[in-house]
């Protein structure tokens, strides 16, 4: 598979990462022995890089991680975890805690967790608004100085923040959402990050699979899927961001593909800096998404997505409005 390097400091890496979110607790029930068994393919194929959170399931995604890679060499790996985020009993998110204290005891546990003696990218997943961005990436700085952490990265920050936070400390690669529907990036982040050399990697290639084209009006309903209480996956919403689904699928045909790989190989075509993360959890959809990297878009099909997907197509927003509340990376940049 093709290499990509993050940013200027950063590690090489596959040019497709694996989410891993997914095989826990966040879209309904997934097969551990699947996800397992994904996991294993998705390195055969020559995948890398595995992203996880510690407070994904608490805890359960790292353990998880750490049973599938028993039988791999920890060199030919990359783990990126995002820490911070306080869940409570039934699950709730409560809040954030990113000081350098918190984090050190966050990565204590994340280390045991995932049965390994370093994490290759360690990132905050949000900005704590009570904690200075120069604090958390401080402290950072220590966990790398000590050989726990191998690079820093960031989560879903704006262009103000990334300055900051790589004057403290190089940043490595920016984590964000980027799609053919939710193009916030392009506005200046993306811009920022070219300018300091730091890469990115790009999560929700298909809207949380709102546009792989498996998606329908019925999906989901058969099991808790946190997808269906954001705006996009609602109502008339859903409605207005399926039919442009249609003109991805018409696209895709023409194209010789299937829409989630037209999808993913358009994200991977926006520049060598970002690589997407796919979020498969069973080998089918691994499959799938590996096809992707036979995926060649011509102009022509570039211009044609450009057309039917300008930025702000999407109906709704991508998370509910308390937590789009919580997102530095949807201020605009002040300088």
């Amino acid at each position: 598979m093709e290499q990509r390097t993050l940013g200027s400091t950063g590690p090489t890496v596959s040019s497709l990462g694996l989410g891993c979110m997914a095989m826990s607790d966040a879209y309904g029930p997934s097969d551990r022995g699947e996800s397992i068994a994904t996991i294993h393919a998705a390195l055969d194929a020559g995948i890398t890089l595995l992203d996880t959170g510690d407070f994904y399931a608490m805890g359960h995604n790292e353990m998880l991680i750490r049973e599938a890679l028993k039988v791999v060499s920890r060199e030919k790996v990359r783990i990126s975890v995002k820490f911070g985020a306080l869940r409570g009993p039934v699950g709730d998110f409560i809040g954030m805690d990113c000081r350098p204290a918190a984090t050190k005891n966050f990565l204590a546990y994340s280390l045991q967790r995932l049965g390994t003696d370093h994490v290759d990218i360690y990132r905050p997943a949000r900005l704590d608004p009570n904690v200075p961005i120069e604090d958390t990436i401080g402290g950072l700085a220590d966990l790398v100085k000590a050989g726990y952490v191998r690079h820093i990265g960031l989560s879903e920050v704006g262009s103000d923040t990334i300055r900051r936070a790589h004057a403290v400390h190089p940043i490595a690669d920016l984590q964000i959402e980027y799609s053919l529907i939710e193009r916030g990036i392009e506005r200046d982040i993306l811009k920022t990050c070219r300018e300091l050399g730091i890469g990115i990697t790009a999560y929700g290639v298909l809207a949380r699979g709102l546009i792989s084209g498996h998606w329908s009006k019925d999906s989901g309903k058969a099991g808790k899927d946190y997808r269906l209480m954001t705006p996009r996956f609602q109502g008339a919403n859903l409605e207005a961001n399926l039919a442009l689904v249609e003109s991805l699928r018409k696209i895709a045909n023409d194209v010789g593909a299937t829409p989630a790989q037209v999808a993913i190989a358009w994200v991977a075509a926006q520049g060598r800096e970002i690589v997407p993360l796919i979020g498969a959890r069973t080998r089918n959809r691994l499959d799938e998404a590996l096809g992707a990297t036979k995926v060649t878009l011509t102009q022509a099909h570039l211009a044609a997505l450009a057309k039917a997907f300008p930025p702000d197509v999407a109906s709704g927003t991508r998370y509910a409005a308390e937590q789009m509340a919580h997102l530095d990376s949807e201020k605009p940049a002040t300088r």
